[in-house]
């Protein structure tokens, strides 16, 4: 009885797009994201440097996209607590922080609650901290804000530091408006959705919402 060959008992993979040029950019980038796996360059080189090098290329590459779209657009795509999520994303992409979920969810606390302490303590109109100053009401939105979004992401299970400086951004007034609130929350979605792409490119098994109970 004749054995199989090898090339018979490989699992067939998914049929390249139709046409010339679909099938050549399939090949590509299946030869790039297979050729540049984390895990295979941990194999050949030092890790340190390896994930030393995945972490600035992507830091960079991520921050630059969302800088970029802020430029084109004249939109808040870009503010500070982004760096920190984009810092978890590609430093410690599979602990629960890193998440998406809890990426989106901690952000979306922070705005909430930053958004509700401005409105409780009557800032909505006010002008940012840095520029009229720290007043009894500025200090009582920032440290209601951050006790909010500290509290809720416990109780939801959603630890996600950087959100901690999202709602500071919102309770003192950098950024109030509710329009500015909306594009921020679509800038997490869009660094959320390159952080999918690329660690499922470099060979990670990133969560595609969360993080299961068992890994």
């Amino acid at each position: 009885m004749t054995e199989p060959s090898p090339q018979s008992r490989r699992t067939p993979g998914p049929p390249p797009p139709v046409g010339p040029i679909g099938g050549q950019l399939y090949r590509i980038v299946r030869g790039l994201a297979q050729r540049f796996q984390l895990r295979r360059l941990e194999n050949r080189y030092d890790r340190l440097v390896v994930l030393g090098a995945f972490s600035f290329i992507n830091g960079c590459l991520s921050i630059a996209i969302m800088a970029l779209l802020a430029w084109v657009t004249r939109q808040a795509f870009i503010f500070p607590s982004l760096g920190p999520t984009a810092f978890l994303f590609f430093y410690t992409p599979l602990a629960p922080a890193a998440s998406p979920r809890n990426a989106v969810y901690g952000h979306l606390i922070g705005v909430l609650a930053g958004y509700g302490s401005l409105a409780l303590f009557g800032l909505l109109d006010a002008g940012p901290a840095m520029a009229e100053g720290v007043s009894p009401a500025r200090i009582g939105a920032a440290a209601l804000s951050l006790g909010l979004t500290s509290g809720a992401m416990v109780m939801l299970k959603a630890p996600h530091p950087p959100a901690g400086a999202t709602t500071l951004i919102i309770s003192l007034g950098i950024l109030h408006e509710p329009w500015q609130l909306v594009v921020l929350m679509i800038a997490v979605l869009l660094l959320t959705t390159q952080a999918i792409v690329i660690n499922r490119l470099a060979g990670l098994p990133y969560p595609l919402w969360a993080v299961r109970a068992d890994e």
